[in-house]
């Protein structure tokens, strides 16, 4: 297995525990030459790299549109050039945006509300492209606000449950923009590590296509909050703010495509997944 990433919003020690298995490659997607050095002798790419964050890429469209719409685009020339068998593009439920309809499926009008969410929806097309002018083997996924053990709190940026962890194991109140009724699908690293080997290994007949990856149920963050009390023994403090710009308001997905075609199945839900990252935060952080 080949591991190339710049390290900006990830840590090369997450992969000490694949031993010897991995040859890692330090740099960016904005290398080609790099890029294009690492790529040689690959069958298969997971394309997971990207800026995340709604709120950063709302602070910096152009170095978001930089690293995720011109870096996939340098990821499929160079998976291209090197006779790759299959590349498999990791996407957003964001481009969904303003969408109201429920469930989230797949043939819904786009309506992304986000700079992220618009780099996320031109990978989709850079693929779907790629695979219809250049016949390179792609598959999208939309994954559904992942979560899980090794995702850091500690940013500006971080997501909002390792978040609300660190702040409930510090005895400090959950910040919650808005009223805590916007809801998530909420999807365990598991399902998207399952989702990501199927898609890589499924037959032709998905080239091109996108997927949603989630767990099909919907919680808000109030839901999290409480979740986590029940967790940590007490009622968790809650300050609530403003609300925040580009901030979808809810989100459920229909995977029945995914189950469909791919064989994807939800191997861990929601309950058991919080459960796991909180036992993990807690003996790295701190008890409760």
């Amino acid at each position: 297995m080949r591991v190339f990433d710049s390290l900006a919003t990830g840590l090369e020690s997450n992969l000490d525990a694949f031993g010897g298995d991995v040859e890692f490659h330090r740099g960016d997607l904005r290398d080609t030459a790099a890029l294009a050095a690492a790529m040689r002798g690959v069958t298969h790419v997971l394309h997971l790299a990207a800026l995340g964050s709604v709120p950063r890429s709302i602070e910096d469209p152009a170095l978001s549109n930089d690293v995720n719409v011109t870096g996939t685009l340098n990821v499929l020339v160079a998976a291209r050039d090197a006779g790759v068998e299959r590349v498999v593009f990791s996407s957003s439920s964001s481009v969904y945006g303003a969408s109201q309809a429920l469930p989230k499926r797949v043939g819904h009008l786009l309506d992304p509300i986000s700079p992220y969410a618009v780099t996320k929806q031109a990978g989709e097309q850079y693929t779907r492209v790629f695979a219809g002018v250049y016949g390179l083997s792609t598959v999208s996924l939309r994954y559904f606000n992942v979560f899980g053990p090794n995702q850091r709190p500690d940013s500006a940026y971080a997501a909002v449950i390792p978040k609300f962890m660190a702040w409930a194991l510090a005895g400090e109140p959950l910040v919650i923009h808005g009223d805590g009724l916007q809801a998530r699908d909420f999807t365990y690293v598991a399902n998207v590590v399952s989702a990501n080997l199927l898609a890589a290994t499924a037959a032709a007949g998905v080239d091109g296509e996108v997927f949603n990856i989630a767990c099909g149920k919907s919680y808000s963050l109030l839901d999290i909050a409480d979740a986590l009390g029940a967790a940590a023994g007490r009622r968790l403090e809650r300050h609530h703010v403003g609300g925040r710009a580009g901030d979808v308001r809810q989100s459920l997905a229909d995977i029945e495509p995914a189950k469909a075609k791919l064989g994807y199945r939800v191997l861990v839900e929601f309950e058991e997944g919080l459960a796991n990252t909180w036992e993990v935060f807690r003996g790295r952080f701190g008890a409760a």
